[in-house]
């Protein structure tokens, strides 16, 4: 039987977007519907149809063209709405506007050093005013603008005036080093760049203008830098650098007034992400305006829930997209919970201050921040006023079932936890959660609607349910990107998605579809295990290794032998506790039960860190290209390159 930890009320789940989507859509297509399941089947009859009807029971601001809404010859040529015209900024800013302007946009905590507070009005006034500099220094449609800056409302508001010009944004983390940024925002060529003065980390001040100036001089297409003040050290800052100026000076000239918006085909540029880069160069992944208003629209209402006047939180840098994910609550008439710094200062409570002063409705993270909240025994407090929240989001990288024992054991029982899973290259999820159906431990609930979601065998054929394989996506999405930036005929584009399996979509995650419904993610697919010619996933041996409350972090990498590859587990060990022979065994044994016999790490070494990349995944690619001898690639992309040197030369490993 599914170990279901919690099933929402029929009152509830009648009360969902959902629900609501789920009438509409039969009422419009004259077909029965009666569940969400039904209606993930009914939406994959004929996409255009589905995402017409998206457009129109949201209300999209914008103009959908002629029919057909669904052209091209195949998958990876397919357009939606190929005669559509919006404007991404004004769908966030006006679709959803609540009739009082001086209700909260965005709020905003820097740790406990710095709290905003941005209205609605006060929002709108900024992106007209920048709306405004922006036009006056240049930017136009097409033109690139980048933000390396942190989680703060002025990033919001530099994004939204970017696209209302047509223009499109890139962004990266202000803790980013300077040839990471330039690596990434030296191949979009940005006309201007929003950057900050500083940003505070666990309490400490980290000012950042000699970074810049190494920054600025590597990107010569930038022609404008804006510094926002942070640090209190803004003007400072601006004066010391060239071409810079301040935040509050750039805007300055410029008067509030009504917001314009250039109309913009669908399928324009919206945003340029960029891969991890632990693999090579970052790639720059090129989405379109309309597919991510769209697709976002979609998982914000009918999965997570979002409805006008919710308070959405998630834990986020602009170096993730899940920033770009967030800010679109925007557009459900949402106010944004925005957080800087880390979660964990000044207390492992703070961010659970946060959501029971401001009453969060949406709470989200990622596993590594549950794990250290459940390695501390954190709950909590009586005085944590938790009552607004319905829903907590898990991403970055599978959520292990003792993680969903600790949320609704020591967090809330009352709660729909959704794990969901996609992808920087789709701005957006595969698979997600569903506010209608249970939560079952360990398992996410179901594939994004619209989202022809398969598990396919190295063959290419659906594998059956319990079946490890390939996830895949078999028909047209919106958030299909337009490409990559500067691929002339989109060469690396097609090898990354579209090479392993012709005209199919191929994410590169090692899935499980569960019988009953709902996936499982065992991991990326090329750091997947294969002893004895036998394909493992990682996420299996994590999950017993987490059951230790000896151990603070692991990584497990398969090393290649003279004929095999064997299965190495790397620990690191909470302050007092030891690596020994009864606890290695104790370890191999729980693996071997919970998982396979071939499971079973060769090796368990300790060590005192493991590097992961500036989102917090681990990088396990890394792991084994330095145990094997190998130089990790782009070693910049990782928050703690200096954790790489902690595996060259272990004796064991090498033996």
């Amino acid at each position: 039987m599914p170990n279901i930890l919690w099933e929402p009320s029929a009152d509830r789940a009648a009360d969902t977007e959902m629900a609501r989507f789920r009438a509409y859509f039969a009422e419009a297509t004259g077909e029965d519907i009666p569940d969400s399941a039904t209606l993930s089947e009914r939406v994959l009859d004929d996409p255009a149809r589905f995402w017409s009807a998206l457009w129109d029971f949201f209300g999209v601001i914008g103009d959908k063209g002629d029919a057909p809404y669904l052209v091209g010859a195949d998958m990876a040529s397919s357009e939606f709405f190929p005669e559509g015209t919006l404007n991404f900024a004004e769908n966030l800013l006006h679709l959803a506007r609540p009739e009082d302007g001086s209700r909260d946009a965005l709020v905003f905590r820097g740790e406990d050093k710095c709290e905003l507070r941005w209205s609605w009005d006060e929002l709108e006034a900024h992106v007209s005013r920048l709306h405004q500099a922006l036009r006056a220094a240049g930017v136009g449609p097409g033109d690139r603008v980048a933000g390396l800056l942190p989680n703060r409302p002025e990033a919001v508001a530099a994004m939204l005036a970017t696209v209302s010009l047509g223009a499109v944004w890139a962004s990266a983390s202000p803790d980013f080093g300077p040839r990471v940024v330039v690596d990434r925002f030296g191949q979009i060529e940005p006309k201007v760049l929003f950057a900050c003065d500083g940003y505070w980390y666990a309490g400490k001040p980290f000012a950042i203008a000699d970074k810049l100036a190494e920054t600025l001089s590597l990107l010569p297409t930038v022609e404008t830098c804006v510094i926002i003040d942070y640090l209190g050290k803004a003007e400072d800052t601006a004066a010391g650098l060239p071409k810079a100026v301040s935040f509050d000076a750039f805007e300055a000239p410029f008067p509030a007034q009504a917001c314009e918006f250039v109309p913009m085909p669908f399928n324009h540029p919206l945003y340029v992400t960029f891969s991890s880069g632990t693999t090579g160069a970052p790639k720059c992944i090129v989405h379109r305006a309309g597919g991510v208003l769209l697709q976002h629209l979609k998982e914000h209402a009918l999965h997570v829930d979002v409805r006008p006047g919710d308070r959405m939180f998630y834990f986020t840098t602009l170096g993730w997209m899940m920033w770009n994910w967030l800010v679109s609550g925007l557009a459900r008439g949402a106010t944004l919970m925005l957080f800087d710094g880390s979660p964990f200062h000044p207390a492992p409570g703070v961010l659970f201050d946060y959501a029971s002063g401001e009453k969060m409705t949406q709470f989200g993270t990622s596993p590594k921040y549950l794990d250290g909240l459940r390695s501390v025994g954190f709950e909590p407090a009586p005085d944590h006023d938790l009552s607004a929240l319905r829903t907590m989001l898990s991403t970055g990288a599978p959520l292990l079932g003792e993680a969903y024992d600790y949320v609704y054991q020591a967090l809330k029982p009352d709660l729909h936890l959704a794990s969901i899973s996609g992808g920087t290259d789709i701005l957006s999820c595969f698979v997600c959660g569903d506010p209608t159906r249970p939560v079952t431990r360990g398992v996410i609930q179901s594939a994004g609607l619209g989202i022809a979601v398969e598990v396919w065998s190295d063959e290419g054929s659906p594998v059956a349910k319990g079946e490890k394989g390939e996830l895949v996506c078999t028909k047209p999405f919106p958030t299909m990107p337009i490409g990559f930036w500067n691929d002339e005929g989109r060469a690396r584009y097609m090898s990354a998605y579209f090479d392993r399996f012709p005209g199919v979509w191929c994410q590169g995650d090692f899935a499980e579809q569960i019988e009953g419904g709902g996936y499982v993610i065992h991991g990326r697919s090329d750091a997947t295990l294969n002893p004895g010619g036998v394909r493992i996933g990682t996420a299996e041996i994590y999950a017993e290794v987490a059951r230790f409350s000896q151990i603070e972090d692991a990584v497990v990498v398969g090393q290649s032998t003279s004929d095999d590859v064997r299965v190495v587990l790397f620990v690191v060990m909470k302050s007092g506790s030891v690596l020994d022979e009864d606890l290695t065994r104790e370890i191999k044994g729980a693996i071997r039960l919970g998982a396979s016999p071939r499971h079973v790490p060769a090796l368990i070494l300790a060590v005192a860190d493991i590097p992961r990349t500036k989102s917090g995944k681990v990088s396990e690619l890394a792991v084994r290209d330095v145990i094997e001898g190998r130089t990790a690639k782009n070693s910049d992309a990782l928050a703690n390159p200096e954790a790489l040197a902690l595996f060259r030369n272990i004796a064991p490993v090498e033996a």
